[in-house]
């Protein structure tokens, strides 16, 4: 409520400034407000939502769709800034009331110190929050540039200034937001997660006692701070599968922080696990 508030402020004095620069910021601003309604709305669905029936898991990943979906706002929001910004410096400089402008973007920092603030723990655990947490960084960044820019413009008149801000704006936005949208999709696309080495784990459960092969492995992320595993782990012949089964597990768990497993122990003179049919 406090960013949706201060959006509608600084909206409607960058169009009574004239500032580029301090509606970039404002645009950015929008996708804070839409980026935070995502992530409480995906939270609080995932956390209510059951996960009988057809859905296995539950919602949990309504969190990472909201991640990919503020990823793509912030860089349609950047898009915007940079043609605009172009168009401006080729067109030339309209004039641009600096005192409103730097009120304002003074302001503004205040808001997202405020913001980033009250968001930094959470992001630890949340990747939808620490989207939230990066929007908030750059929109301090952002009212910093403004406020230099206002500066400038006061003490100088030199506008061209408005238009450069922006478009330095727009450029440091692009690749937090590309970093964010790339980790939204490993997860998505069931990548292994960056921290696990999917040929240490192998190596680590073929070192078990009586293991003689580890295959079908598969390491994936549920939602933030939620790794998956499954695996098919040979035994020798008269091994106690009970035993192997729980080694496994606390070496996912204990090792690699991977607390949810699927382990199928068999045999070795089982046949039949490679037939598959995809």
């Amino acid at each position: 409520m406090l960013t949706i508030a201060f959006l509608v402020v600084e909206t409607t004095t960058a169009f009574l400034s004239g500032s580029l620069a301090l509606l970039g910021d404002a645009a950015h601003m929008l996708t804070d407000a839409v980026a935070l309604g995502l992530s409480v709305a995906a939270i609080g669905l995932a956390a209510r939502a059951p996960t009988g029936g057809a859905r296995t898991f539950g919602l949990y990943r309504l969190e990472i769709f909201a991640s990919l979906a503020n990823a793509a706002l912030l860089l349609g929001a950047a898009g915007y800034i940079l043609v605009e910004a172009g168009i401006r410096l080729d067109h030339g400089h309209p004039g641009v009331d600096a005192v409103p402008m730097l009120a304002v973007a003074v302001v503004g920092l205040a808001v997202n110190l405020f913001v980033y603030a009250m968001l930094r723990m959470g992001a630890r655990e949340s990747l939808a929050v620490e989207g939230a947490v990066v929007d908030a960084m750059a929109d301090a960044a952002g009212s910093v540039g403004v406020i230099v820019a206002a500066i400038v413009i006061e003490v100088s008149g030199w506008t061209p200034i408005d238009p450069i801000l922006a478009i330095v704006m727009g450029v440091w936005i692009v690749p937090r937001t590309v970093r964010l949208a790339g980790r939204s999709l490993r997860v998505l696309l069931q990548v292994a997660p960056s921290h696990v080495d999917l040929g240490v784990v192998r190596g680590e459960l073929l070192a078990l006692p009586g293991v003689v092969d580890v295959h079908d492995l598969h390491v994936w992320t549920l939602t933030s701070e939620m790794e998956v595993a499954s695996a098919h782990v040979m035994i020798a012949a008269g091994v106690d599968s009970h035993r192997v089964l729980d080694q496994a597990r606390a070496l996912l768990r204990d090792h690699h922080d991977i607390s949810h497993a699927t382990i199928q122990v068999e045999p070795d003179d089982h046949t039949g696990c490679a037939e598959l049919n995809w």
